[in-house]
């Protein structure tokens, strides 16, 4: 008598052990891999835009901060630059404090962002969480 071993399987319940079900896969690999500086670039030039409107600004930093990254200091300062032409500090703050969020468990991440940023912070007169007292919450 052969005894079959199973594994669990969530999606499809107990599976034979040395099988796998057959999952739908997509190949997206037949258009260009765009480089980290490609990538840089068009999130500079997206926040860069003269006309961007505050929809937009929003937008934008919910599909970077959707990323499996801590977007890039020449990206935040683009954004946060937006921020003081729409005159919306609210949102500058956000986004400061979804860069801190990002950076989890790394905490050496987060304060060097804010040093690369510190000169346009303080330039566009943007106080950081920290200055605020809203970092303890």
């Amino acid at each position: 008598t052969q005894q079959t071993m199973y594994q669990s399987n969530k999606s499809t319940g107990p599976v034979p052990t040395g099988t796998r079900p057959v999952l739908a896969a997509r190949s997206y690999s037949h258009g260009k891999q765009e480089t980290d500086e490609e990538f840089d670039a068009r999130w500079v030039t997206y926040f860069s835009k003269p006309d961007i409107d505050a929809w937009e600004l929003r937008k934008g930093m919910n599909t970077l901060i959707g990323y499996d990254l801590v977007p890039e200091p020449k990206i935040l300062e683009a954004a946060l630059r937006a921020c003081r032409r729409l005159n919306d500090l609210a949102s500058a703050i956000r986004i400061l404090e979804a860069v801190k969020d990002k950076s989890g468990p790394h905490k050496e991440i987060y304060p060097y962002v804010l040093q690369e940023l510190q000169p346009t912070l303080n330039e566009l007169g943007i106080p950081t969480p920290e200055e605020l007292g809203i970092d303890k919450a």
